[in-house]
């Protein structure tokens, strides 16, 4: 895993990559840890620093976990078909009823500042929390966001977590 300079997230098309081919955003160290598929998110600058900003509801187990460590990475698999498929068992399993890595055949590594991600990556993010906050109802300006991405059955409203960007790492 080689460090990058935060020029190297010019190269991405973040937006893109976070939208079409999904990430997995994961807390914990590689001997204790979980992970989720995400398609929400970006990539900004805020309080003079390059943060990385995510969503995650609160009944999934990572959210546990992010709770519980001070930084989360964001690992791109990219779209090849193994990589399609660990992003699906993942976004549709959880940790507490399955060891997610194992059942993906993905190999889980250290980050230099000790977050969690994986040897199939081809790029990660690591992060410090800086803020976050509980979305609330009341709050959508646009209500019709809240009706389509906020039905019962899909779960409660995400927690809006804001990391500073440490390192970005290429295998």
């Amino acid at each position: 895993m080689q460090q990058q300079p935060l020029s190297r997230l010019a190269e991405e098309d973040i937006i893109a990559a976070i939208g079409q081919e999904w990430m997995l955003v994961s807390a914990g160290t590689p001997d204790d840890f979980n992970m989720l598929t995400a398609s929400w998110g970006g990539i900004g600058h805020l309080w003079n620093k390059p943060v990385a900003f995510i969503f995650v509801r609160p009944e999934r187990y990572t959210h546990e976990f992010i709770a519980r460590n001070e930084r989360i990475s964001l690992a791109f698999l990219g779209n090849e078909p193994q990589a399609r498929e660990a992003y699906k068992l993942i976004g549709t399993r959880s940790g507490r009823d399955l060891d997610k890595a194992a059942a993906t055949g993905l190999t889980p590594i250290a980050t230099p500042l000790g977050s969690t991600t994986y040897a199939q990556a081809r790029l990660t993010l690591e992060g410090r929390k800086l803020f976050q906050t509980d979305l609330r109802a009341e709050d959508f300006i646009d209500r019709t966001i809240l009706d389509r991405c906020y039905r019962p059955e899909q779960g409660g409203l995400h927690t809006l977590y804001v990391i500073e960007i440490e390192g970005i790492y290429t295998p």
